[in-house]
């Protein structure tokens, strides 16, 4: 997902955003012939990710800019651990040095945020795993994907092109609002479709469970359910399809509704709602 070519375009967007015709600041006050060394450090403690956008960013900046001993994505830290090395023409490392830690920042929150979820889910009796959704920074979708990864978690569809999801608002489109109509609905849209396309279908009610399952749907996706119902629901559908608990997942209630047998998770707060970890460049 994390293609070189896509790390590369993100960059150029993020650097052109940030430095249109150049750096004012570095101009008036840096000789070019300055070099400058500087070290990576973490202000708080967290899992590590971004590393590829990070060291494009002064790769494109100015290639003779090094980064060494940069850590492996995935990597937990702790405040003061020194994450990546950079050495080289000063000017460069200066003008860089926000969007690279911007980057690295907030995928470093989402990786951390992540793997604390997946703890959570850890500390029960579960083979449930947390998974993100399309609730993205628009433009950074496959970042932040990564991200989660990184953090132990695993990806939803990426894109709108890459499953089938009939949601609420679909069905009603369709004119399935009563529940004895949803296995027809269902069923005409798998008939447009080949035998490897995936069909999801989110339900808010347990009675729509029975009818979602006889249209032979590759999941369900039972959204805020209760703990209760999420037990029951999974029970009813008895592994004929995949189970996803989704809507208002939080760290306080995801064992919970890991306890109930679902096999994923799906929360949107782990890349929509992750705060950025404070990581800094000191001088060395």
């Amino acid at each position: 997902m994390l293609t070189p070519k896509l790390v590369t375009d993100v960059v150029e967007r993020a650097l052109a955003e940030d430095c249109p015709w150049g750096d004012a600041t570095v101009a008036a006050s840096i000789p070019t012939d300055l070099d400058f060394q500087a070290n990576l450090v973490a202000r708080e403690p967290g899992l590590f990710a971004g590393g590829a956008v990070f060291g494009e960013t002064f790769h494109q900046i100015d290639p003779d800019i090094h980064v060494t001993n940069l850590v492996p994505d995935g990597t937990a830290f702790s405040a003061g651990d020194v994450l990546a090395s950079l050495s080289g023409p000063a000017a460069g490392i200066l003008t860089g040095e926000r969007v690279a830690l911007n980057f690295i920042q907030r995928l470093s929150g989402i990786a951390t945020l992540t793997s604390l979820f997946v703890a959570h889910i850890g500390s029960v009796d579960s083979q449930a795993r947390i998974a993100d959704t399309r609730k993205t920074t628009p433009g950074l979708r496959a970042l932040e994907k990564h991200a989660v990864s990184a953090g132990g978690g695993i990806n939803h569809r990426f894109s709108l092109s890459d499953a089938i999801m009939l949601k609420d608002n679909h069905l009603a489109a369709l004119g399935a609002t009563a529940d004895s109509e949803l296995t027809e609905a269902i069923q005409r849209v798998k008939a447009t479709v080949g035998h490897t396309t995936s069909i999801i279908v989110e339900v808010d009610r347990l009675e729509q469970i029975e009818p979602v399952v006889a249209a032979g749907v590759t999941g369900i996706l039972l959204d805020n359910f209760s703990v209760e119902d999420l037990r029951t629901g999974v029970q009813v559908i008895n592994g004929r399809c995949t189970t996803e608990a989704s809507g208002g997942v939080q760290l306080d209630t995801v064992a919970d509704i890991a306890t109930t047998g679902v096999d994923v998770i799906s929360v949107g707060a782990i890349t929509h709602g992750a705060s950025s970890l404070d990581l800094g460049l000191d001088a060395s």
